[in-house]
């Protein structure tokens, strides 16, 4: 090459290396692994991506700048399969398990749900004498309020042991099936039950999607007031380098985050004003307050 033409050989070489995909500054991405829950997530209907997973999943993302962001839904096996493959993805609000930390990092808590709760109509309230706590065990000693919840479903240590006390009493009503929560909501509503056993915000978006939501109100279980285990969940990726570096920064983010109202009302949107109250009390006494 002559001195004459290096000049322009370098400038042709800086003019194409800007737009060279090896040398650019292509983002590193990262695929939101979701599953058909509502409202956890809702992927179809007026209240598309308002789930309190779609939303905190959001807020997130809007965080992480640096990288590009895709969202999958898939069921519960194939999320761990993606995570034992070591690809990159993540999932907000999993339980933080041994099992799972064997192929799994996981982040500080992500989220804190309410525990299962009474799920009445109004205007029965009277037969649980007007109170918004009640016993589960003197509930179903009473043997004069037919309870309604789904066969074989786990409701927590606590409860799932006062049910088995109770299994096979006549006003301890399992149902099986698809579409549970609605069943169990058309039962209340024939008054073939006095109540159900449900998540706060679960039964409440069942009541909503059927256009009764203001009929209805949950009622504490006094039980589920002694401890907080299997209240808070994490985000969740997969257990490499990569995983390990996304979930420091999310704990940075998630630090910033909880505290402000717009993430404690992502949750709180989809409980009525009795559930409020008390979450309002476990998010600012317990959820702010852990970082691990």
């Amino acid at each position: 090459m002559t001195l004459r033409c290096a000049p322009l050989f370098y400038a042709v070489f800086f003019f194409l290396s800007l737009f060279s995909p090896s040398c650019g500054s292509a983002k590193d991405s990262i695929t939101w692994m979701e599953a058909v829950f509502p409202p956890f997530f809702i992927q179809n209907g007026p209240n598309k991506d308002q789930g309190y997973g779609d939303l905190i999943t959001s807020i997130i993302q809007e965080q992480l700048t640096d990288y590009d962001h895709a969202e999958i839904t898939t069921n519960i096996t194939r999320h761990f399969y993606k995570f034992k493959q070591g690809e990159k993805v993540c999932s907000v609000g999993l339980y933080k398990t041994p099992e799972r930390e064997e192929f799994m990092y996981f982040s500080m808590p992500s989220f804190i749900t309410l525990p299962p709760v009474i799920i009445i109509k109004k205007t029965n309230l009277g037969k649980f004498n007007n109170q918004s706590m009640v016993s589960l065990d003197a509930v179903l000693d009473s043997k004069s309020l037919m309870i309604g919840l789904a066969k074989d479903r786990s409701y927590g240590n606590t409860l799932d042991g006062i049910f088995a006390k109770h299994k096979g009493q006549g006003n301890l009503v399992e149902i099986a099936g698809q579409e549970l929560s609605l069943n169990l909501f058309k039962m209340l509503m024939l008054d073939r039950l006095d109540g159900l056993i449900g998540l706060p915000e679960e039964a409440l978006y069942q009541a909503e999607q059927m256009g009764i939501r203001d009929q209805f109100v949950t009622l504490t279980l006094s039980e589920n007031q002694h401890n907080y285990d299997g209240w808070m969940s994490a985000v969740g990726c997969s257990k490499t380098p990569w995983g390990q570096e996304i979930i420091a920064k999310i704990n940075k983010i998630l630090l910033a985050q909880r505290p402000t109202e717009r993430y404690r009302a992502a949750y709180e949107r989809w409980l009525d004003a009795n559930s409020i109250e008390q979450y309002r009390r476990a998010y600012q006494d317990v959820f702010v307050k852990t970082d691990h």
